[in-house]
């Protein structure tokens, strides 16, 4: 029977291919014995159904929830020394989510067909994400799997809550820029053009207004032939025919540039640009990086308490970052640490860690404890993370009102201005 594979060579590269074998066993027992790990076995013209990955909104979703239960339980089993298969075979009968106990039942065919946990978590991306499998991973490569799955459920857990956090403090602001927007666009459609004959009335058609009242106007004019009210008979001359097509254009136009570059953001060279966007937006800068130094100090630190080398707790620790620009400096401080060099040396140089991390690095280097200062540098940042948060809400609040304020004082100097002078000036005559 021929079989189409997917595994892991000895040196990391994937290999993919078609073999001739009795059954889905002998083939794995065969990659086995040629030092390659199978990631993914199944008979030849059979549709993989692995790959969740895709733009889907009516897809099954798992709720953090879930994965923080999920993780916790497992962690326990395992501690516990009970086998993988079996683990995972008790927590799919106690799964709530259909969805989430398929997937489950799905992980652990995978385990007795004897691939990794980490490779099999992998195929279902939707459900465990980047980080969460290259955890694993470091977890099954250093031995650790009981308590990186802590250390997961917890980080897991932290992710809600700041998730949680960041809506909160943006619920507020986003409710008053609503209203803003809304108020806005009403004064210009309904209120302006009203003044503006006025003004005109006033004036004449040849009144010299300020600029930014003539700026106003043409906002107003815009927002009027290009908004719904201009299609309603009765409060617009704006034919409807004419109009309609090009709406639904640009609204599908916009709607395809969205979906293309949702999908450029998942390729490698869109994650990067997009992950160094980021790195450039304020305060989203400031959470990110204090998260990956966290990220990094208690991977980092498991893994070398655990006995793996340096240059592989590299490379895990940046895989399980979840940022590809923070996760490239990380390659170029592994070449460095290749070369003799100590990890606190490129470290000091990045343009992202802050000192703070390359002295703590240092000491611990020189002390022989740098997994324990690892812990409190990781602890310190998940601090500062919270406090970033709650701070959030302090600082959005009153820009907003700012920008309230500001929106509404040059309207109000718009129409009240030209206004007094014009009434002036026909008082005059």
């Amino acid at each position: 029977m021929k079989f189409v594979y997917k595994a892991l060579t000895k040196d990391g590269k994937t290999v993919t291919g078609t073999y001739d074998a009795s059954s889905k066993e002998a083939l794995i027992a065969a990659l086995n014995k040629q030092g390659a790990r199978p990631i993914l076995v199944h008979p030849a013209g059979m549709k993989d159904d692995t790959k969740s990955g895709g733009f889907n909104l009516f897809k099954p979703k798992v709720k953090l929830r879930d994965l923080v239960i999920f993780t916790r339980q497992l962690s326990t089993l395992v501690s516990a020394g009970v086998a993988l298969p079996r683990s995972l075979a008790t927590l799919q009968d106690q799964a709530e989510n259909k969805y989430f106990k398929t997937v489950i039942g799905g992980v652990t065919k995978d385990i007795e067909s004897g691939i990794a946990l980490g490779d099999a978590f992998a195929k279902y991306p939707d459900v465990f994400s980047e980080v969460y499998v290259n955890m694993v991973k470091a977890g099954e490569a250093g031995g650790i799997l009981d308590e990186i799955l802590k250390r997961l459920a917890s980080q897991t857990e932290k992710d809600a809550t700041i998730r949680k956090k960041i809506k909160g403090a943006m619920t507020y602001p986003t409710v008053i820029l609503s209203i803003t927007i809304a108020a806005f666009f009403g004064l210009m459609v309904f209120v302006i053009p009203k003044i503006g004959k006025i003004l005109t009335d006033l004036g004449g058609p040849n009144a010299k207004l300020p600029i930014y009242t003539r700026v106003l106007l043409d906002i107003s004019n815009f927002s009027l032939s290009h908004s719904i009210i201009a299609h309603i008979p009765g409060l617009s001359a704006v034919p409807l025919i004419g109009k309609l097509p090009n709406l639904i254009f640009l609204l599908a136009i916009a709607g395809i540039t969205g979906f293309y570059i949702v999908k450029y953001i998942h390729t490698p060279k869109g994650k990067m640009k997009f992950h160094r966007l980021l790195l450039k937006t304020p305060i989203l800068r400031t959470i990110i990086i204090k998260i990956a130094v966290s990220r990094f100090a208690r991977t980092f630190s498991a893994l070398t308490a655990a006995g793996v080398t340096v240059l592989d707790a590299l490379s895990v620790t940046g895989n399980a970052i979840g940022n590809k620009v923070i996760e490239a400096e990380l390659q170029e401080a592994a070449k460095e640490v290749k070369n003799g060099k100590p990890l606190s040396e490129p470290i000091s140089q990045s343009k992202i860690f802050p000192a703070i991390v390359a002295q703590m690095l240092a000491v611990g280097e020189e002390t022989g404890q740098i997994d324990t200062i690892l812990v409190k540098i990781a602890d310190f940042y998940d601090e500062e993370v919270d406090t970033v948060i709650e701070s959030l809400s302090s600082i959005i609040e009153p820009l907003m009102i700012i920008v309230l304020g500001s929106i509404v004082g040059v309207i109000a100097a718009s129409v009240m201005g030209p206004i007094a002078s014009l009434s002036q000036n026909v008082g005059n005559n």
